[in-house]
C-alpha cells in the first residue's frame, strides 16, 4: 500500500512534466513542419516588367547629296503606353530598292545600320537625328533610277522594338565625282575661283543611262569662326586640310555654267572657305555632286581701285562779284570701298602736278577757285579706297580762265 501510495502521490508531477515535454516537442514539430513547408514550396513567379516600346517615328525624310542619302528624323520621347522613355533607345535603319516600273520585283527591306544608345548623340543636329547612308557602286550600279526606300525603328529593350517609321524614298542616280582641284585667287575685284570639270561617276556609263552633261556648278561659301580670322590677313589663298571651324555652314552664293566664278561680294580682312558642286540633270531629277576640295581665301585691300573715268573741266564765268572758276567733274566709281577722290593740277601735260584738295573729296566734283586767268591747266583725278590705296590717275583734261577782255577758249 505504501508503494502504491507513493506512486499515486508522484503521478500529478509526472503528468505535468510529461505534458510540458509533449507541448515543447509539438512546438518544435510544428515549427519544423512550417520551415519544411516553406522551404519545399515552389517559389512564386516574379512579376514580369513590360518592356518599354518607343512610339513610331513619323517624320523620316530622305535626300540625295552626292552619292549619299541623308536621313533626318526626330527621336521618340515616349512609349506606346504614353510614358516617358527612361533611356535613349537604339536606332535601326532598314533599306530596300523599289524599281521604277512594276515589271521588276521590289526588293525587301534589310537592316543596314544599328546605332547603339551611347552613339546616338553623335548623330544629333538641332534636336534632329542626321544619318548619312553612303551608296557605293554595288548599291548604285543595279539600281540607277530606282527609289531607295528607308524605314527606321528604335529599340529600348531587347524584347521588342518600335513599329516601323513612315517610309521615305528618293530616286537615286550616280553623281559626278567631286571636283578635286578647286583653286582660289585673290584679285582686285574679288576672289576668282577656278577648277577642272569632272568627267566620271562612281559607276561610269551604264546600259540603262549615260552620264549627262554638266548643267551648272553651284558655288558655296562660309566665313571661318572669328577666332580663326588672322590678325593681319594676307592676300593669300590655299587648300584646307580637314574641315575648318565655320561661323555658319556653307551656303550657296551663286551659280556658274563655266568652270570659273568671281566672288565680288567680299569684305577685306575676312577669311572665306569655298566649295563647288557640279550639277547634272537626269530625265526626272537633278543630282548635285559632293563638295569639292575646300579652299580658303583671305582678301586684303592691297589692290588700288580703278582710275576715275570721264573727267571734264568746265569754265564757269564771273557773275557779279563772283570770280570765274573751273568746275571739274567725273563719273562716280563703281567700286564699293571708295573712301574719296583727289584732284591734281599741272601746267604741263604728263606731269602729275600738285594735289589741290587738303582732304579726300567725298563726291566726284571739285571747283578750282584759285586758277589764274591766262594760265592753261592740266587736271587729273584719282580714287582712294578705305584701305588708303590710291588709283592711277585718270585721263587728263585741260582748262583755263581767259584774261579779262580775251575771248573764251
Amino acid at each position: 500500500m505504501e508503494h502504491e501510495k507513493g506512486e499515486l502521490a508522484s503521478s500529478p508531477a509526472s503528468e505535468t512534466r510529461a505534458l510540458s515535454v509533449f507541448r515543447l516537442a509539438l512546438s518544435f514539430s510544428l515549427l519544423g513542419s512550417l520551415i519544411l513547408l516553406v522551404s519545399c514550396a515552389a517559389p512564386g513567379e516574379p512579376i514580369g516588367r513590360k518592356p518599354q516600346v518607343p512610339t513610331a517615328i513619323t517624320d523620316l525624310a530622305a535626300q540625295q547629296q552626292g552619292n549619299d542619302v541623308i536621313l533626318t528624323f526626330t527621336m521618340p520621347k515616349d512609349t506606346v503606353d504614353h510614358r516617358p522613355l527612361k533611356k535613349t533607345p537604339a536606332i535601326e535603319i532598314y533599306r530596300g530598292f523599289d524599281p521604277p516600273t512594276a515589271t521588276v520585283a521590289q526588293e525587301p527591306l534589310f537592316l543596314i545600320l544599328t546605332i547603339p544608345p551611347a552613339m546616338v548623340p553623335n548623330y544629333s543636329e538641332k534636336n534632329r537625328i542626321r544619318v548619312i547612308n553612303s551608296l557605293d557602286s554595288n548599291d548604285l550600279s543595279p539600281h540607277v533610277g530606282w527609289t531607295a526606300s528607308y524605314t527606321v525603328r528604335t529599340r529600348a529593350s531587347v524584347k521588342k522594338e518600335s513599329a516601323d517609321s513612315n517610309h521615305a524614298g528618293v530616286r537615286v542616280y550616280p553623281a559626278l565625282d567631286p571636283i578635286p582641284d578647286l583653286r582660289a585667287e585673290v584679285a582686285h575685284n574679288g576672289i576668282l575661283l577656278t577648277w577642272t570639270p569632272p568627267q566620271r561617276t562612281i559607276v561610269g556609263p551604264t546600259p540603262s543611262i549615260d552620264i549627262p552633261s554638266i548643267a551648272a556648278y553651284h558655288i558655296y561659301r562660309a566665313e571661318t569662326a572669328p577666332e580663326l580670322q588672322p590678325s593681319t590677313p594676307p592676300a593669300a589663298s590655299g587648300a584646307v586640310s580637314g574641315v575648318p571651324k565655320l561661323r555658319v555652314p556653307l551656303a550657296r552664293i551663286g551659280e556658274s555654267t563655266e568652270s570659273t566664278f568671281q566672288d565680288k561680294q567680299i569684305e577685306f580682312g575676312k577669311t572665306y572657305v569655298y566649295s563647288v558642286r557640279s550639277l547634272v540633270q537626269y530625265s526626272d531629277v537633278a543630282v548635285e555632286s559632293a563638295d569639292s576640295n575646300l579652299v580658303l581665301a583671305t582678301p586684303r585691300a592691297i589692290f588700288p581701285p580703278e582710275a576715275p573715268q570721264n573727267l571734264t573741266v568746265v569754265l564757269v564765268p564771273a557773275q557779279g562779284e563772283n570770280s570765274a572758276y573751273l568746275d571739274l567733274s567725273w563719273a562716280i566709281s563703281a567700286e564699293t570701298d571708295i573712301a574719296g577722290y583727289n584732284v591734281y593740277r599741272s601746267e604741263q601735260d604728263g606731269v602729275p602736278g600738285r594735289r589741290l584738295n587738303s582732304e579726300l573729296l567725298l563726291t566726284p566734283a571739285f571747283r578750282d577757285m584759285n586758277a589764274v586767268p591766262g594760265h592753261q591747266y592740266v587736271y587729273t583725278a584719282t580714287a582712294v579706297d578705305r584701305a588708303g590705296n590710291e588709283s592711277p590717275a585718270s585721263a587728263s583734261a585741260s582748262g583755263s580762265i581767259p584774261v579779262e577782255g580775251q575771248p573764251r577758249p
